[in-house]
C-alpha cells in the first residue's frame, strides 16, 4: 500500500469509527490489538493488510478502500515471492481444535465462560455465528479473548444453517446439547473435503445416552433422552477425536458415572477435559484410552480458561524452516503432540535445537521452542503413516510430503485414514516435486526437488492447501495460490505470521 493510500485508508478509519462512536481502544479491542496500533493506522503510518482492512470494514460496517464495495463477496488469493531464506522466532497459537470443542462444551455451563487467545480462525468464526444464531452472548475482548454466556433456554430453532453447512465441527453440539428439547434439528456438517467420512461413530456414542438421531435430506433429526442418573460403560468403535469430544461432553452433564473405552488421549481432547475439571466435572484418566466421567446435571460457574498452542501449527512453521532451509525458532511448541514427528524427522537427518520445556498458559501442557537448522534430508528409512496419539497425528501427516520433497531419496507415505486427501498432495507436482500417487490413500516423493513457481488454486482440504503455502516459499519467483478461505478455517494470519520471519507474501483479491 502507498503512503498516499495508507493515509486514505487512515482518514476513512477514523470518520467510520467516529460514526459508530467507538474510540480508539474499542476499536483495538475488538481487533485484538493496541490502541496505538489503530492510532498509527488512522495516521497512515501502518501498512494495513488487505485482511486488516477486511476486518475493520466488517467491524465498522464501512468501505473504506478500493476493494471495499465487493470484498465481503470477492475471492482471496495470495502471491507468494519464494526463495527467501527466513529467520527470527514465531509463537505457535492455540489450538483451532482445542477452541471448537471448547466453544461447544461452553453450552454446558449456565455461567460465563472467558477463553483466552482463542485462535481467531474462519472455523471459530462459523461456530460462534451458530451460538449467537441460537441466543449465546459472545463477546470478543482484547487478545483474542472471548467471553461466551448462554441464554437459560437455547433458540434452537433459529441455527444459522449457511454457518452451520460451513463447518464439520456442527455435530459436536449433539453432545452438550443431549437434552436441551424433547425434539430439535441440526445441519449436516461441512468443512473440508476428505472424501466419506461418516458420523456414524457420533451416533453410535450417543445412543448409549440414549439419544435418537433420524438422518433427513439436509439435516438430522434429533429426539432428546429422557434425563438419567444411571452408571454407563461403553466402547468407542473409531477412536477419533471429535468422537471422544461428543462422549465427554454428554457424560458430563450426566451425574451418573460413565467410562469410555477406546477414547483417543489427543491434544484437543486433553484441553476439554482440563476445561470440564475446572467446572467441577470429576474426569479420570486424561491422557489415556479409557475415561471415567462422573457428570453434574447443572454447571453454574464463571471461569476462564486457556487452550493450549496447536501441534499442527507448529508443525507447519517448523516445515517453513525445513523447506526454505533456514534457522527458524518456533516458540511454544506442545512437545508432547510433536515427539514422534520430531523423531521421524531426526532420522531424515532434520537438525535442531530444543528449550527447556515450560508450561502452558492452562498449567498442564508441556512447551518448548525449537530452532530448525539448515539440514540435507535424506528419504524415510520406512513409510510414514500416522496413529492415534501418541502416534505421528494425522493431521501432521501432509506435512512430510513437502519435507520428502526436500530429501535425497524416496519416501512412501500412507495416509489410511482419510480416503482422497493424497491426491490433493499432486498438486506440489506443479511446484516441481515429484509426487506418485500409488492408490487414494497413498503416494511415494522422489526428491530432492528444484522447486519452481507456479498459479495453483486452493485445494479443498486444509492441510493439503497449507502444504502448498510451504514448498511456494522455496520455489524462487513468484507464485500464486488462489481462493485461500480453507487455510483461513485453520489458520489465523498464517501469511502474515510468516512474513514476520521473512516471508514476501502479499493479499490480493481479483
Amino acid at each position: 500500500m502507498t503512503q498516499m493510500a495508507a493515509e486514505t485508508v487512515g482518514v476513512l478509519v477514523r470518520d467510520a469509527r467516529t460514526d459508530k462512536g467507538w474510540t480508539q481502544g474499542e476499536l483495538a479491542t475488538h481487533l485484538g490489538t493496541s490502541q496505538s496500533a489503530v492510532a498509527r493506522m488512522e495516521q497512515g503510518k501502518q501498512n494495513l493488510s488487505l485482511k486488516m482492512i477486511q476486518r475493520m470494514e466488517t467491524l465498522l460496517e464501512a468501505n473504506l478502500f478500493s476493494v471495499g464495495a465487493t470484498s465481503k463477496n470477492a475471492v482471496t488469493h495470495l502471491r507468494v515471492h519464494g526463495g527467501r531464506e527466513l529467520s527470527g522466532s514465531v509463537d505457535v497459537n492455540t489450538s483451532k481444535n482445542a477452541g471448537v470443542a471448547l466453544l461447544c462444551a461452553s453450552l454446558l455451563n449456565r455461567g460465563t465462560t472467558t477463553l483466552r487467545r482463542l485462535a481467531r480462525i474462519e472455523e471459530v468464526n462459523r461456530i460462534v455465528e451458530l451460538l449467537t444464531s441460537i441466543g449465546v452472548e459472545c463477546t470478543w475482548l482484547k487478545d483474542n479473548d472471548l467471553q461466551i454466556r448462554r441464554p437459560a433456554v437455547l433458540d434452537l430453532a433459529a441455527m444459522d444453517i449457511a454457518a452451520a453447512k460451513r463447518t464439520r465441527s456442527v455435530i459436536m453440539l449433539l453432545g452438550p446439547l443431549l437434552d436441551e428439547e424433547d425434539t430439535y434439528r441440526i445441519p449436516y456438517a461441512g468443512g473440508c473435503d476428505l472424501g466419506t467420512r461418516t458420523v456414524e461413530p457420533h451416533m453410535q456414542a450417543l445412543r448409549e445416552f440414549g439419544l435418537g438421531v433420524i438422518a433427513h435430506d439436509g439435516f438430522y433429526q434429533v429426539q432428546a433422552p429422557v434425563s438419567d442418573t444411571e452408571d454407563r460403560t461403553f466402547v468407542l468403535t473409531e477412536r477419533g477425536d471429535t468422537v471422544t469430544e461428543n462422549a465427554i461432553m454428554a457424560a458430563a452433564h450426566r451425574e451418573g458415572t460413565t467410562v469410555i473405552r477406546n477414547a483417543s488421549p489427543n491434544y484437543m481432547v486433553q484441553d476439554l477435559c482440563f476445561y470440564l475439571q475446572a467446572l467441577g466435572v470429576t474426569v479420570e484418566g486424561v491422557g489415556s484410552t479409557t475415561l471415567t466421567i462422573k457428570g453434574k446435571s447443572r454447571i453454574d460457574m464463571d471461569i476462564e480458561y486457556a487452550p493450549s498452542e496447536d501441534p499442527i501449527e507448529a508443525m507447519s512453521l517448523i516445515t517453513a524452516g525445513i523447506v526454505t532451509k533456514s534457522k527458524v525458532t518456533v516458540k511454544r511448541v506442545p512437545i508432547e503432540f510433536m515427539e514422534i514427528e520430531l523423531k521421524v524427522l531426526e532420522q531424515m537427518g532434520f537438525r535442531y535445537l530444543k528449550s527447556a520445556e515450560y508450561m502452558a498458559r492452562n498449567g498442564k501442557t508441556r512447551l518448548v521452542d525449537i530452532t530448525t537448522l539448515p539440514s540435507e534430508l535424506r528419504a524415510a528409512p520406512d513409510k510414514i503413516h500416522p496413529m492415534p496419539f501418541p502416534g505421528l497425528n494425522i493431521d501432521n501427516l501432509p506435512f512430510f510430503a513437502v519435507i520428502a520433497s526436500c530429501a535425497q531419496g524416496t519416501t512412501l507415505i500412507h495416509d489410511w485414514v482419510y480416503e482422497g486427501r493424497a491426491i490433493y498432495l499432486t498438486e506440489l507436482n506443479r511446484l516441481g516435486a515429484g509426487v506418485r500417487l500409488l492408490d487414494p490413500h497413498r503416494i511415494d516423493i522422489k526428491g530432492p526437488t528444484a522447486w519452481r513457481a507456479a498459479e495453483i488454486g486452493c485445494p479443498p482440504a486444509l492441510r493439503p492447501a497449507a502444504c502448498i503455502l510451504l514448498a511456494m516459499l522455496a520455489a524462487k519467483g513468484t507464485s500464486e495460490l488462489r481462493n485461500i478461505y480453507v487455510i483461513e478455517r485453520g489458520y489465523e494470519d498464517l501469511a502474515e505470521r510468516l512474513n514476520t520471519i521473512g516471508a514476501e507474501i502479499e493479499y490480493f483479491q481479483d
